[in-house]
């Protein structure tokens, strides 16, 4: 399929948040898209009804839009091939479900749900717990096959419910190539006869996604593992209906952090992770918390998504979107579930933000602080305190001492090191500080050294004890640089603030 576009879509469907999981899938689209000059879509499939939540859509939108990979089409985004929400699609599927029916790939069935349970409940009884409806149980159904032409004629006339069935044929090996798993062969003695229509109106998922791709011309359908049992079944769709097959890729699990499994929202509640982008606000008042809002970047949000089963062949991790685009193949992803790592997560971001310039730092903590300090004050603030930092609010947290005096004292340091002749060398220190005539880090540094040297102390004697009173803390950036920041004035007064109160602790 190499001379046919590359036309690809994220299907969705609205039944509640996008978890991260759904946003990988959308990534590895939109990454194939690019990177092959393609086209990616997105597609609400929504003919579950019953399922439907509001809200859900938008958030979907919103989600991919602040991920920084928006489709090319879609709701809201238009293109030739819509609509692009299955519901109002839903006029089209039938005629395609009644050609299965007349090509005799199809059926009528009108069984009824509590008949159906009956013969299943019957079937337990007898020691068939997975009982099927399927090549050999259907002729003993009520369904086009096993009637008579009249009777199916007259249950039609009479309005009676009905829904259209996969008319699986015995002992055939399907067979189809995955771009990451390889072949795949499913003989359909182990599948069922599938619901393809519902008697609501509405196609299932199974004849919508194929009827849907194909208008589109999808050329390849990228999605999670969760789909390949039900890629035998869409082959012998595409093969009944006379179309050519897109080319599958299933995309492996997320697990959870700790044992096995596929990663849930409990996980996330259970272990203080996000598992949504964004904010999602349930039904019942519940608001789930999302990546967005616990203040990681999108960049760094997406770098980690794209290697949850994707790998470069590189030792680099950190990539721009532009270089996910440039590396990114399908045949670099791995088949094994990828296990998420919370802690890689947050080195994600830490790498991002100590990456960004701190003037754009300093545009995005000064809402945080109600836009009260200087520009170009916080910038310095954002240069000094972003290497211990993961999050912006956490370079304020860490770093509040530069915008405002300390009003407590890190215990731990205040009971190794003020004692004895503390106070005495910190008053010795005050006045040699106040001496420098031009207060520069480099200044300040020079004198520091003599100060130790005339005084025959090393720096750990010093040092901690001016760090104390000027910050409140027991480690932080160079106390050179934060003097500089801070002026003469201030820390003088700090120190003597410092000692006062450590006098009457």
């Amino acid at each position: 399929m190499s001379d046919i576009p590359v036309r690809v879509r994220f299907a969705p469907s609205p039944t509640g948040p996008l978890h991260m999981g759904g946003v990988r899938t959308a990534l590895y689209n939109y990454l194939f898209a690019k990177k092959n000059n393609g086209t990616f879509i997105i597609r609400i499939e929504d003919t579950d009804q019953t399922r439907f939540v509001p809200g859900a859509q938008e958030y979907i939108m919103d989600a991919l839009q602040w991920c920084g990979i928006m489709p090319t089409e879609g709701p809201r985004l238009g293109g030739e091939y819509g609509p692009y929400i299955q519901s109002e699609r839903k006029e089209m599927y039938r005629p395609y479900a009644e050609q299965l029916v007349a090509d005799d790939k199809a059926y009528y069935a009108f069984d009824t749900a509590e008949e159906l349970t009956e013969m299943r409940e019957q079937a337990k009884k007898m020691g068939m717990p997975n009982w099927q409806y399927n090549s050999v149980t259907r002729t003993s159904l009520k369904n086009s096959l096993s009637l008579s032409t009249d009777d199916v004629q007259r249950r039609l006339d009479n309005g009676e419910a009905y829904v259209i069935r996969m008319k699986m044929p015995r002992n055939i090996d399907i067979r189809f190539e995955d771009e990451i798993r390889g072949w795949v062969v499913v003989n359909t003695n182990n599948l069922d006869d599938k619901v393809l229509f519902k008697s609501d109106g509405m196609p299932t998922y199974h004849l919508a996604n194929i009827v849907d791709d194909h208008l589109m011309k999808i050329s390849h359908v990228i999605r999670g593992e969760e789909w390949l049992p039900s890629a035998p079944l869409h082959v012998m769709l595409y093969d009944a209906f006379g179309w050519d097959c897109p080319k599958f890729a299933h995309l492996p699990l997320l697990l959870k952090p700790d044992g096995n499994g596929k990663l849930s929202k409990r996980d996330g509640d259970r272990l203080g992770f996000p598992v949504f982008p964004t904010d999602w606000k349930s039904e019942d008042g519940e608001i789930y918390t999302g990546y967005r809002e616990q203040g990681y970047f999108p960049e760094a949000f997406i770098n980690m998504l794209a290697f949850l089963g994707w790998n470069p062949g590189t030792t680099q991790e950190l990539f721009s979107l532009s270089e996910l685009v440039e590396s990114f193949s399908l045949n670099r992803v791995a088949k094994a579930g990828a296990k998420f790592d919370p802690d890689k997560t947050r080195w994600f971001q830490q790498q991002y933000l100590r990456a960004t310039d701190d003037a754009v730092l300093a545009e995005k903590l000064s809402p945080l602080l109600d836009n009260k300090y200087n520009l170009d004050q916080l910038t310095v603030v954002c240069q000094l305190m972003k290497e211990r930092a993961t999050f912006v609010k956490d370079i304020y947290s860490e770093g509040s001492f530069l915008l405002e005096p300390p009003t407590e004292f890190d215990e731990t340091t205040v009971n190794k090191k003020w004692k004895d002749n503390a106070e005495q060398l910190m008053v010795d220190w005050q006045d040699r500080l106040g001496l420098i005539s031009s207060f520069s880090a480099e200044n300040i540094e020079t004198e520091f050294k003599a100060f130790l040297e005339e005084k025959g102390l090393g720096i750990g004697a010093v040092l901690p004890l001016f760090r104390l009173l000027v910050t409140g803390k027991g480690m932080g950036p160079s106390m050179f640089d934060i003097s500089a920041f801070l002026g003469k004035e201030e820390c003088l007064k700090r120190i003597s603030a410092g000692i006062n109160t450590l006098q009457t602790a």
